[in-house]
């Protein structure tokens, strides 16, 4: 190891050249064209998976909503998915979910963006659909009454967040003045005051073609796409636009905002604006915000320090200007101001001393770096070219990692000096605020009757009748490559030529509820924080800089990741393979990490989000279970370093971790690279147990943690279950679980809680399946006199399961759905390889998709039935509210 550490640091000494700035793939097709209409079309192929994602871009965002309407650009992002002319809300919604797609959309100040990722198989669908809604929409005063309480609903779930306050207060005072001064979400008073015309008109104004930019990426024909397209848009007339709001930035003024967190740690910030997508310098602002957020610089310094438990800063650029911030976190109890001095100081030192060259060059490498790896997500790929085209105005992605490459120290340092002044910079401090104890409620007030009332069938249009056919077939079977080291280390290589990167995805299994001696609470938490120190050869600034070097992330833990660029993956594996297998864990480190946690962890026992999760588990699990055991400040202060060493030396070992490894890299290749980083590390004595006795049911129960900082209340509603993974009935619960939501006003709860009483804005419905335990949860927000009739139409629909047999169409969706995803699941690297990592952590076969896929197609609705009657209990379940004081 030590010479192979050697030759690595000698390498590393030597400049790198900058990769060359592209952002096309070999035997990548690029077509670009401009309809008649003026619609902008990019095609991109892309062969990860037999998948595509299609996202329009409307050229239009908050900054045109009318003055006094500051959320109707979002009002019609939502107005979009209920019905076009030819096209009604319920026939879109069940064509979502016969593809089984995922999407979305989302509204920022310049643009409105729609998203599907849906089987290469549906794009004609996906087309169709976005060629409507293009053409015209309803936009109805019964429609827009209906979806108005939804968007209420996610109005008040930002409303109460205590930072989505402070960020817009924070636009307010750096944007004064400008549209910028407000975001996209808008608000319950011009929302009542908005009608479905407004909207209407609205549409009519800007989401004409030759407003939009459609980015298409995906297993395509580029050819036979932009034919597809042509024939759906090409007739569709452009429409004259109205002038746009200038934007006219004022000088800064220095201002203050200090606000309480419901958060277990509060917050320092100090915020300026940095150059925008329209400014020349903006590759220069981007590169600076990068250098004052190296984990090598002094901002991040002030953790190491004990000052501070995170620091970092961040930049949200916008066309004319850029959010930018320093921000760190503090333990409750801390001094807020003070940080923010340091802050300040420290940005003050870097305009007085200047910034370091080498963190100049690292950031540079990093951006060019890091836009190889967008190539390996097809909807990463899609918004990769709709932020350039769309949002920066750029013609390809490749011009921004062009002016990166062009940017000089002398640029950045020219930068900092206009924009980094701390006269006219906005402070914030959010202080955390403590909660009440959980209390426990009387049982939910139930008492309402409702009739069920189920749907029928929609049916579809005739250019949709293949809808959803690309789910019948089965997700193919990853060529993967398995091997086990003599030690005991699984390793799981799966190729891929999408790009030039590669990443390492691996687990040491663990448990500490049962691993962490009597008292020791709190251990396996310090130790994964003083992986951040470096190796015994290597210490936290040398270890970083290494990475740096090579333009490589990695992180070090139980849990433990690499990205890298192909070729430095072997000295990537080297730099984490020293990290895990010898830590430095310094006394010094040792020190300031065990005070910091103790105090982090104070706040976090008084906290409303922790206090609510433990509410739930002791609704669920016996006093006695493992699963309760809880670090607390006494716990973590107590410990040494001795207990943290042991603690390492029982967890860490080959026979208990897996790695999975995908990217561009021959698998016998990466085999010797693991062999010989890893090949040497040895375990003693038998492996631990790490998995959890089974559990009793629960019994019913009502809890309720106030938080002061909301206006909505978060619901969760839980039971635990008697069956484990293994068991066949779980594809049944799955099946049941996809009717119930996951496909938006197509599913019961979607259609019962949103769609038709507008009490929600999202509803989840889920099982966890483990090895010795599962249970089962539904999560909703509402209005706090809403909890008890949402929870009413939950256990009515609950119940229906148990004794209705669900219809063939709905059936026919849920396997859609689930097959879909299967498929979807591989239009990324990062989620093929750490759904590999899970399959195997969890004893599974790597071939489970596929067999699950069998499964689900086999499911019938009696079998679904009978699963629900026989594990889910709707009487039984443990409901926690976080929500506000009762008035």
């Amino acid at each position: 190891m030590k010479t192979t550490l050697v030759t690595i640091l000698a390498t590393l000494l030597t400049a790198l050249l900058l990769p060359p700035a592209s952002f096309a793939q070999p035997n990548q097709e690029i077509l670009r064209e401009t309809l008649a209409n003026g619609l902008r079309v990019m095609i991109i192929h892309n062969d990860l998976a037999p998948v595509v994602t299609t996202q329009i871009n409307y050229l239009v965002g908050s900054n045109e909503a009318p003055q006094g309407y500051p959320g109707m650009a979002h009002a019609q992002e939502h107005m979009m998915f209920r019905g076009s002319p030819g096209l009604s809300a319920d026939q879109l919604a069940s064509l979502i979910a016969s593809m089984g797609g995922e999407f979305n959309a989302n509204t920022q100040q310049t643009v409105t963006q729609y998203f599907f990722t849906v089987p290469a198989g549906d794009l004609g669908v996906a087309l169709h659909l976005e060629s409507l809604r293009m053409r015209d929409v309803l936009d109805s005063d019964s429609l827009w009454d209906k979806e108005r309480g939804a968007i209420e609903q996610e109005v008040a779930q930002d409303l109460s967040n205590p930072e989505y306050l402070f960020y817009t207060q924070l636009l307010g005072k750096l944007y004064s003045g400008t549209p910028y001064a407000h975001d996209a979400l808008g608000s319950r008073s011009s929302f009542d005051k908005t009608s479905g015309a407004m909207l209407h008109k609205f549409h009519r104004d800007w989401y004409g073609p030759n407003n939009a930019i459609l980015v298409i990426v995906g297993k395509i024909d580029p050819h036979k796409t932009l034919a597809m397209v042509k024939e759906l848009f090409g007739a569709i007339p452009a429409r004259p636009l109205p002038l746009r709001t200038q934007v006219k930035l004022q000088p800064l003024k220095p201002a203050a905002i200090r606000l309480e967190t419901d958060r277990p740690y509060g917050m320092a910030v100090v915020a300026y604006r940095l150059p925008g997508y329209n400014s020349p310098d903006f590759a220069a602002g981007q590169v600076l915000a990068d250098v004052l957020d190296s984990r090598r610089g002094n901002l991040y310094a002030l953790v190491p320090a004990g000052q501070a438990l995170y620091a970092g800063f961040s930049a949200e650029p916008l066309p004319d200007a850029c959010t930018a911030y320093a921000m760190a976190a503090f333990a409750r109890g801390a001094d807020g101001e003070a940080l923010l001095d340091k802050m300040q100081g420290i940005i003050g030192d870097y305009l007085k001393n200047g910034l370091p060259a080498d963190l100049i060059e690292a950031a540079k490498r990093k951006e060019l770096a890091a836009a190889e790896f967008e190539k390996n997500s097809i909807p990463g790929l899609a918004d990769s070219w709709s932020q350039a085209l769309a949002i920066e105005g750029r013609q390809s992605p490749s011009d921004d990692l062009e002016a990166i490459r062009r940017v000089t120290a002398a640029d950045v340092a020219r930068v900092a000096r206009s924009v980094l002044r701390n006269e006219t910079s906005l402070t914030a401090v959010l202080t955390p605020r403590p909660s009440d104890q959980p209390v426990a409620a009387r049982g939910y007030g139930g008492g309402e009757s409702f009739t069920p009332s189920r749907t029928l069938k929609v049916k579809l249009p005739a250019w949709a009748k293949d809808a959803g056919l690309s789910s019948a077939t089965l997700p193919a079977q990853l060529k993967v490559t398995e091997s086990l080291l003599p030690n005991g280390l699984r390793l799981i290589v799966l190729p891929s030529d999408i790009s030039h990167t590669v990443s390492l995805y691996g687990e040491v299994r663990n448990n500490p509820d049962l691993q962490a001696p009597k008292g020791q609470e709190g251990v396996a938490g310090l130790l994964d924080e003083l992986f951040a120190y470096g190796s015994t050869h290597l210490d936290r600034m040398s270890y970083q800089k290494a990475l740096d070097d090579i333009s490589a992330e990695a992180s070090a833990g139980t849990a433990f990741s690499l990205q890298t660029l192909s070729e430095h993956f072997e000295q990537g594996v080297a730099l984490l393979a020293d990290n895990l297998l010898h830590p430095a864990l310094p006394e010094k480190a040792f020190q300031v990490v065990r005070d910091q946690s103790a105090r982090s962890r104070a706040g976090e026992l008084q906290s409303p989000g922790y206090l609510s999760h433990r509410a739930l588990h002791e609704g669920l699990y016996p006093a006695d279970d493992p699963a309760l055991r809880q670090a607390t400040p006494a716990t973590i202060k107590a410990l040494n370093l001795a207990a943290v060493k042991a603690y390492y030396r029982q967890v860490f070992r080959p026979d208990m971790t897996t790695i999975v490894i995908v990217g561009d890299i021959d698998p016998t290749k990466a085999g010797e690279i693991i062999g010989k980083a890893f090949g040497s590390w040895g375990a003693k004595g038998p492996k631990p147990v790490i998995d959890l006795p089974a559990v009793p049911d629960n019994k019913p129960s009502v809890h309720r943690v106030v938080d002061r900082s909301r206006v909505q209340d978060q619901v969760t509603l839980a039971q635990t279950l008697g069956l484990t993974r293994t068991d066949a009935d779980h594809y049944a619960l799955e099946v049941g679980a996809h009717v119930l939501a996951g496909a938006f006003y197509a599913t019961r709860l979607y259609h019962d809680l949103r769609e038709e009483a507008g009490l929600v804005y999202s509803v989840d419905a889920m099982f966890h399946f483990g090895k010795t335990r599962s249970n089962f949860g539904i999560f909703y927000a509402c209005d706090p006199q809403n909890v008890d009739k949402a929870r009413a139409l939950v256990v009515r629909d609950l119940k229906q399961m148990q004794t209705t047999p669900v219809s063939d169409n709905e059936l026919r969706q849920a396997k859609t759905l689930l097959l879909s995803q299967l498929i979807l699941s591989r239009a990324g690297l990062d989620q093929i390889g750490g759904d590999l990592l899970s399959l195997a952590t969890e004893g599974l076969p790597l071939n489970e998709p596929l067999r699950a896929a069998r499964q689900y197609r086999k499911t019938t609705a009696a079998q679904v039935k009978q699963a629900f009657a026989h594990w889910l209990r709707p009487e039984a379940l443990v409901q926690v509210v976080l929500g506000a004081p009762d008035k």
